[in-house]
């Protein structure tokens, strides 16, 4: 066989597991997702005229956010690899310091713009109790994961 018609086979091997992990985690992530949406309904008690507007809010903030901290996030630590700080210079730790400075900047606008809207169709205290039950999940999650974890 010439290895024109092995590489192709090849390729296609050794792409499938990243593939399905991928799809794997696709669908830890939306399990996660749908966790916490049930979570946080009955932590924050919405009526449903409440929950109409908060929803779409909430879900348009997680996916711009999303964004932000992987998408740009994810670039900051290809280059902040052990090989490549040693190897840059200081002209471009400048430019990864304010690439950074900005991500932050957006995430901090980003959520200043979220809580504003939220004070448009939540009250004040149940803003504040969605705050305090975003972390309760996460801690939650967190526990799941060093109890599971732990069992292996």
């Amino acid at each position: 066989m010439k290895i024109k018609n092995i590489l192709p086979i090849l390729l296609f091997l050794t792409s499938f597991p990243f593939y399905a992990q991928n799809e794997k985690t696709n669908q830890k992530l939306e399990k996660i997702k749908a966790y916490k949406i049930s979570f946080l309904n009955e932590e924050l008690e919405l009526a449903s005229a409440e929950a109409e507007k908060f929803w779409p809010l909430y879900h348009a903030y997680e996916e711009k956010k999303y964004k932000l901290r992987h998408e740009k996030m994810e670039t900051y630590l290809q280059k902040l690899s052990d090989d490549t700080i040693n190897s840059t210079s200081e002209k471009q730790a400048r430019a990864l310091l304010s690439q950074m400075e900005n991500t932050n900047r957006a995430l901090y606008l980003l959520r200043k713009n979220y809580l504003s809207s939220l004070r448009q169709v939540l009250p004040a205290k149940k803003i504040v109790r969605l705050i305090k039950s975003e972390k309760d999940f996460n801690r939650k999650l967190l526990k799941q994961y060093r109890d599971k974890a732990g069992k292996k």
